[in-house]
């Protein structure tokens, strides 16, 4: 499905932008939502209504590559977890992995979740792909990250077990795709609680397209060019205090 003046809605999203925002990522406040139906889309599109969203772009470069399709991440929290919604514009929605833990960004389409509490080193990465296969990745430092990458060796980052729920809804009429994930803070972090807490992010995403050599790529966070491990270009998630009951 052909995108509608994605060139010109980018160049408005990044125009808008205040100019600290081009060298530090959003600030997002990320409300104690009510108890909902995880698997119903539905009663997530519902929840979220109201919670505002942040824009994947490519602040790296002037103008959007050719193929480019806009996307768009809220967040909120229950129950001790961080809860994700992404909704993204795809022309060619697909992926060819078959397990848990492959390298989803090479295997088709891939939406990513970077965190980090405030003050801590580790961090996690978390992709989602269309079939709903996942990646799940603690990160001890950018050191450790850029040693894996050098050597391209990934196992000993990698995280066992289900680690985050997560749903996927394919509507490819629609020439999209919706991803909901729920991250606990406990078995992320072994942290009890998010109430209150700063936790660093960033999200991103991998748009292949089947006959094309390269994905696209894009980010929520205002990258200086496109390494989405620049931490000091991510956003920070302000969790609200939990309401009282």
């Amino acid at each position: 499905m052909p995108i509608k003046s994605t060139s010109e809605e980018y160049m408005h999203l990044t125009s808008t932008l205040p100019s600290a925002q081009l060298t530090a990522g959003p600030e997002l406040w990320c409300p104690e939502l009510a108890a909902f139906d995880e698997s119903d889309l539905v009663a997530v599109r519902q929840v979220f209504q109201g919670v505002k969203p942040c824009q994947l772009l490519q602040a790296w470069q002037s103008d959007v590559s050719p193929g480019f399709a806009p996307g768009t991440v809220q967040v909120g929290w229950w129950d001790g977890c961080l809860l994700v919604f992404a909704e993204l514009t795809d022309a060619d929605i697909f992926s060819h992995a078959t397990e848990p833990n492959q390298r989803l960004w090479e295997l088709g389409d891939a939406f990513e979740i970077y965190l980090r509490p405030a003050n801590e080193p580790t961090y996690v990465q978390f992709d989602i792909a269309p079939n709903n296969q996942q990646l799940q990745l603690r990160i001890p430092s950018v050191a450790a990250l850029r040693q894996a990458q050098t050597t391209s060796e990934f196992a000993e980052l990698v995280l066992p077990g289900n680690m985050i729920r997560s749903q996927v809804w394919l509507a490819p009429e629609e020439g999209k795709w919706f991803v909901f994930a729920a991250i606990s803070a406990k078995a992320a972090f072994g942290s009890a609680s998010v109430g209150g807490r700063r936790w660093h992010f960033s999200f991103s995403r991998y748009d292949h397209t089947r006959g094309q050599l390269e994905p696209v790529i894009s980010s929520i966070a205002p990258h200086a060019r496109a390494d989405f491990h620049r931490q000091q270009e991510w956003g920070v998630i302000h969790f609200a205090p939990a309401l009282a009951r």
